[in-house]
């Protein structure tokens, strides 16, 4: 009788990846980048162990959403006093941040457990094109 194949985290083979996000739907980027950081793209995928792959996303400023999503999308956060609750648009964070759109969108999207807070280390989202990870040898994936 066969025995299922488990990875164990030594044997995992990492690379690196880089994910455009010019003129991008945000949840297209981010379930793709979720995906990738979690290694259900390789057949070794196992659900208990890190198998995926390292993530760059570039251009985070250009990304899009639909609709009208840039205003009616509200991002909340708690400061911890009574009465601290916080509301900000997509449009303002974009302006503010651009790279907190995807990381909330990519952070909702892995395992809300020891391993997604392993994950969350997994992937660098850049404003810009450029980003210093060149000698990490990257290769581009196109969605």
């Amino acid at each position: 009788m066969k025995t299922t194949y488990f990875a164990k985290p030594g044997e995992v083979e990492k690379k690196w990846v880089i994910i455009d996000a010019t003129d991008k739907v945000l949840g297209r980027i981010a379930s793709q980048a979720a995906l990738i950081i979690r290694g259900k793209t390789k057949p070794t995928f196992t659900p208990h162990t890190d198998t995926g792959d390292n993530v760059i996303i570039i251009n985070a400023a250009k990304v899009k959403l639909t609709g009208k999503k840039w205003d009616d999308k509200i991002y909340y956060h708690h400061t911890g006093w009574s009465g601290g609750i916080k509301s900000i648009t997509a449009k303002e964070m974009l302006e503010k941040k651009p790279s907190d759109l995807l990381k909330k969108a990519i952070r909702g999207m892995l395992p809300k457990n020891r391993l997604g807070r392993t994950l969350n280390n997994n992937y660098r989202i850049y404003d810009t094109a450029e980003h210093p990870h060149g000698s990490q040898n990257p290769e581009n994936v196109a969605i």
